[in-house]
């Protein structure tokens, strides 16, 4: 068995690693840490974490490989040792995404590690796939990003939309992490749709990074605005760009072919057949898609759906650990949505 060390037990997404891990035919988790609950009993902290009986500690024990729930900037500092070692490691958190770290520091300040920054891969699998089953450190993507860039990625290899993309996202609050803020309380995300992100969102350069990969062209300018919404999980982005110039509209229905072309090999990227919703992923390692052409503005419009917490976040961070390790892909991970 693969011993697996989680730090930052504590947090959503660090919970979540835990919770699917535990499922996990090939892995054990050995050892855990949470420095602000050190000593006590993870059930003691999460209940329903309660039948792994592990004491959360200061620091991992010995372990065989590493996910990180960090925070930005905390987890590049606190896994630099552990890289430096060859420990194979997945980091939940934005540290090593981007591979300009000046985009980085835009958004988080100086980076606390940057000569390990072009030793990451980008943790879409589906995209990605050999460059993790070949490396130590794999930057799991973000959420709004991970959906964006799954319900454009089709599109922008084959050639055919203009660089300028606008990508509408919507995100439940577990997004936002455990620490108490006036604008995640009930009654003040509640019944409210919440847009953010004007200034610049630490996302849009992932999404333009990863496009910008597919295509010999500039990187596309992309628009991004994520939205708070008063759900508990679930990423919904409704992305749009127009043709390229010289190229027509393609049809819907050849559109939906190129896509399932795309995804044909992709275990947990599925075509939808109608508009997809979050509880279709909630809890799950799924992404659905759903591309259209609109006829009458002669725009491409597709709808991408995931969990923020799972395909989006600790499940997908599962699938990249799976790869890495030479583990089958779908380990730990087939369990359906949770619904209703």
């Amino acid at each position: 068995m693969v011993r697996v060390g989680i730090i930052n037990v504590t947090g959503y997404m660090g919970a979540e690693a835990a919770r699917v891990l535990y499922g996990h035919p090939e892995v054990e988790i050995a050892s855990v840490t949470g420095r602000s609950e050190a000593g006590r009993n993870i059930g003691d902290v999460y209940p329903h974490l309660t039948a792994l009986d592990l004491d959360i500690q200061e620091d991992l024990d010995d372990v065989d490989v590493i996910i990180s729930a960090l925070p930005h900037g905390a987890s590049a500092e606190r896994l630099a040792p552990y890289i430096e070692q060859g420990v194979p490691v997945v980091d939940l958190s934005s540290d090593f995404r981007l591979k300009d770290v000046s985009q980085y520091e835009r958004f988080r300040g100086k980076h606390p590690a940057p000569h390990l920054v072009e030793k990451a891969v980008f943790g879409i699998p589906e995209l990605h796939h050999d460059e993790i089953a070949n490396g130590k450190l794999v930057a799991n993507t973000g959420c709004h990003s991970a959906a964006a860039i799954y319900a454009l990625a089709p599109l922008v290899q084959a050639g055919l939309v203009d660089s300028n993309i606008i990508v509408d996202s919507k995100t439940g609050l577990s997004g936002a992490g455990r620490s108490v803020k006036q604008n995640l309380h009930f009654s003040e995300a509640n019944e409210s749709v919440t847009p953010y992100g004007f200034d610049g969102h630490y996302q849009q350069p992932e999404i333009t990074q990863e496009l910008g990969a597919l295509w010999e062209a500039p990187p596309p300018k992309v628009t991004f605005i994520p939205h708070l919404v008063p759900v508990t999980r679930g990423i919904m982005v409704t992305a749009y760009a127009a043709p390229r110039d010289g190229v027509d509209g393609t049809p819907t229905d050849n559109l939906r072919a190129l896509y399932e072309d795309f995804y044909a090999d992709a275990t947990f990227v599925r075509v939808s057949d109608g508009p997809p919703s979050t509880k279709h992923t909630a809890g799950s390692n799924y992404c659905l898609v759903f591309p259209t052409f609109d006829e009458e503005s002669g725009r491409y419009i597709v709808i991408g759906t995931l969990d923020n917490l799972g395909k989006g976040g600790a499940t997908g961070g599962v699938q990249c650990l799976n790869i890495m390790l030479g583990l089958p892909e779908t380990a730990g991970l087939e369990g359906l949505a949770l619904y209703p």
